[in-house]
């Protein structure tokens, strides 16, 4: 298993290196220097020597990818791209054009993030699948008819729309909870209470609906008959054979995204007020800060690439079949 890790980990390399490079030539087509100088700057007629002088400031007045007028090996190294990029496989992410630094921001917000995040997760797991198993215990019954109805009906509905509910019926109809906005320590609570809510209701439909089907995929089989021959009741079939062996198909996409907690809810974060990574990438995005969305883009891909490896060692626990090599 160590040789497989330590494969993996040398082919992310070159993926993290491609992922790099893409978004390095994405922002810098849509946006030049010159422009997110302008941008930055907030004036309409401002002179070429402020521009040049903005630029100079955060190193954005060399090439992009090659230095004409440098020697040697400095063609390559004396350029934005490489300045800017080998620093991030040491996890040194600059500043953001504001002058903050941009690994202190993502370590102070990556705590409002999973406090939103991983309550979603583990609560949203324990409820799609509770209501999954409920609807394939009563499947092909006027229970299982409607509870799939009602999956459907929730898959269909934007996610804006519990949001926005949400937010009137429980904020401003029974003022329960504050509508937005974050408070640090326990007083963070009550600000959580509802985007928690939110998240969880807003992801059932489509889950449980997906959890529903592996369950009656795997409740068909033959050792499942073979289960209820011995005489074994229905929930100890659903719950010691049935869950259990579908287990791996459920790891493919739950596992995966465990790392990506990390990185919070762009749309959540950002109609809650809440501090996050996600409000964090919005903001970066609408003011046009490159180092920070590059940043945010290598750090989502590191934990995506983590949550594979994840993935794909955690087949080895639930399936003693499966050997990494």
């Amino acid at each position: 298993m160590f040789a497989y890790i330590v494969r993996r980990l040398l082919y992310a390399l070159p993926i993290l290196i491609g992922v790099n490079l893409i978004t390095f030539a994405l922002f810098f087509v849509v946006n030049s220097p010159d422009d997110m100088a302008r941008m930055h700057l907030g004036v309409k007629r401002v002179t070429p020597e402020a521009i040049e002088r903005w630029k100079a400031e955060r190193g954005y007045d060399r090439p992009l990818f090659v230095n004409t007028h440098a020697d040697g090996t400095e063609k390559l190294t004396d350029t934005i791209f490489f300045d800017n990029s080998l620093r991030m496989f040491a996890f040194d992410f600059g500043r953001a054009d504001d002058g903050r630094d941009i690994a202190q921001e993502i370590r102070d917000r990556m705590r409002p993030s999973l406090a939103i995040a991983l309550p979603t997760f583990v609560l949203g797991l324990f409820v799609s699948v509770s209501f999954a198993l409920m609807l394939v215990f009563f499947r092909a019954s006027y229970l299982d008819f409607w509870g799939v109805v009602l999956c459907v009906a929730m898959m269909s509905i934007s996610s804006l729309f519990y949001i926005i509910g949400g937010q009137w019926l429980v904020s401003k109809v029974w003022a329960l909870v504050p509508i937005s906005g974050y408070a640090p320590g326990l007083d963070a609570a009550r600000f959580l209470v509802l985007p928690v809510l939110i998240s969880v209701v807003a992801g059932i439909g489509a889950n449980a609906r997906w959890y529903r089907t592996i369950f009656l995929e795997e409740i068909s089989k033959d050792y499942v008959r073979t289960a209820r021959a011995k005489g074994l009741s229905e929930l100890a079939v659903l719950f010691r054979h049935v869950l259990k062996n579908a287990m791996i198909p459920i790891l493919t996409g739950v596992v995966v995204v465990i790392p990506l907690l990390f990185m919070g809810s762009l749309i959540v974060e950002s109609f809650f007020g809440i501090p996050g990574l996600g409000s964090y990438t919005i903001d970066a995005i609408n003011a046009q800060d490159f180092a920070v969305v590059r940043a945010m883009v290598f750090i989502g891909s590191v934990l995506y690439i983590v949550g594979l490896l994840l993935t794909d060692i955690s087949y080895t626990l639930v399936d003693p079949r499966v050997r990494l090599e």
